[in-house]
Formats: structure tokens, C-alpha cells, sequence
């Protein structure tokens, strides 16, 4: 399929009750749309990264009972997982997309990652743009605006997500409900690539 923009329709897939039943909404309306946007995406992921990037669209598997709050698509280099690597997330709350860079609390390596950040911190904090979001819990709408945090709160951030076994590093933007960052197919675009090569020296420095 086209890629057409992620439209109220797409969220109200959220507001359906029941495990097995938003599942299929999501099936059938929201992983089409990531597998489209993946056939743009890819190609380009791999001429920037120098790597072979694969597609993992979110399956939820896990749950038993509760429905999920929230679904994405990754793309890692890694064929058969990503959540034990650094990976770029598009994805939807009920309210916004998020677009990360995501290194998630399951990355074995995750405090030798934090480590070199902190090590190259003054080359990752110049690397934010101020109006992007930070997130330590994937599964929660809650960020905070990085313009918005002091060089000695980033720091203390990273700190605790190296210490704690919990938290997950994910950086990027949130694009909300009803705008043309959302509805627009070309803005939308834009507005992934342009915050993944952005970040992009910050996945090149997790594997220094």
C-alpha cells in the first residue's frame, strides 16, 4: 500500500476494548502503514548506517489480557530482535506518533552505551536539538523537552539509566493528533528522516 498519513480513524483503534479485538484493529490498519513507510525508509537507513537494517513490526505477544496502549515499528540491524540493540522507532499512543532512537533497558551492553555517552558527553548533548523529547519508559507517553533540561539534569539522566536496570534511552520526537506532521504522508516523512540522520552520530557513538 501508499503510504497516506496516520489519521484519527487510525488512532481510534486505541479506544477498542478487548486483547484479541484491538489487536486485529491494529493488524489491519496500523502495520500496514509501518510496513509502507518501511519500504521508504530502509534503503536509506542502510546507505547512512553502512549497515543491513531490518524491519520488526511490534507484536505484542507478551500479552495476555490487557490490550496495548501504544504499537511501533523498529528498525535494527540485528534480524531476529532489536530490543537487545540500538534501533529507530516510528510509532503511536493514542494521541501522537513518536519517532526514537531507542536503547532499550534488554541491550545487554546498555551501561557500556550510557558510559560513552557520558565519556562523549558534550558531542551527544550538542547532537539534541532543544525542541526533542527524552523518554526513559517506552511503554509511557511522559518526556521531557531536552531545551528544557540543564547540562547537569542530562547528565544525571543518563546516569540513571546506566544504573537502572529498568529504564530504557529513547530521544526524538512526539507529533500529535490531527496536524499535518501527522496527516500529510510527505510531512510525516520528512519529519522521520529528518530526526533519524539528526541522530544518527548518537547511533554511530553506541557502537564505539
Amino acid at each position: 500500500m501508499n503510504f497516506n498519513g496516520f489519521h484519527k480513524s487510525d488512532f481510534d483503534v486505541f479506544k477498542v476494548d478487548g486483547l484479541d479485538a484491538r489487536m486485529t484493529e491494529i493488524r489491519e490498519k496500523i502495520q500496514p502503514k509501518f510496513r509502507a513507510i518501511s519500504e521508504i525508509l530502509l534503503p536509506e537507513l542502510m546507505i547512512e548506517t553502512e549497515q543491513e537494517i531490518f524491519l520488526h513490526v511490534a507484536k505484542h505477544l507478551r500479552r495476555k489480557v490487557n490490550p496495548p496502549v501504544d504499537t511501533w515499528s523498529a528498525y535494527c540491524l540485528n534480524k531476529r530482535g532489536y530490543k537487545a540493540h540500538p534501533h529507530f522507532q516510528v510509532g503511536l499512543f493514542d494521541d501522537r506518533a513518536f519517532v526514537w532512537l531507542a536503547f532499550m533497558k534488554d541491550m545487554p551492553n546498555k551501561r557500556n552505551v550510557m558510559n560513552t555517552f557520558l565519556n562523549y558527553f558534550d558531542e551527544f548533548e550538542s547532537t539534541i536539538p532543544e525542541e526533542y523529547v527524552i523518554s526513559f519508559n517506552h511503554h509511557k507517553r511522559d518526556a521531557k523537552v531536552v531545551g528544557e533540561l540543564t547540562e547537569s539534569e542530562l547528565r544525571s539522566n543518563l546516569l540513571h539509566v546506566r544504573d537502572n536496570v529498568r529504564l530504557d534511552l529513547l530521544i526524538g520526537k512526539h507529533l500529535f493528533v490531527g496536524t499535518d506532521q501527522l496527516e500529510n504522508p510527505a510531512i510525516f516523512m520528512r519529519e522521520v528522516r529528518e530526526t533519524f540522520m539528526q541522530l544518527m552520530p548518537i547511533y554511530k557513538m553506541a557502537f564505539t
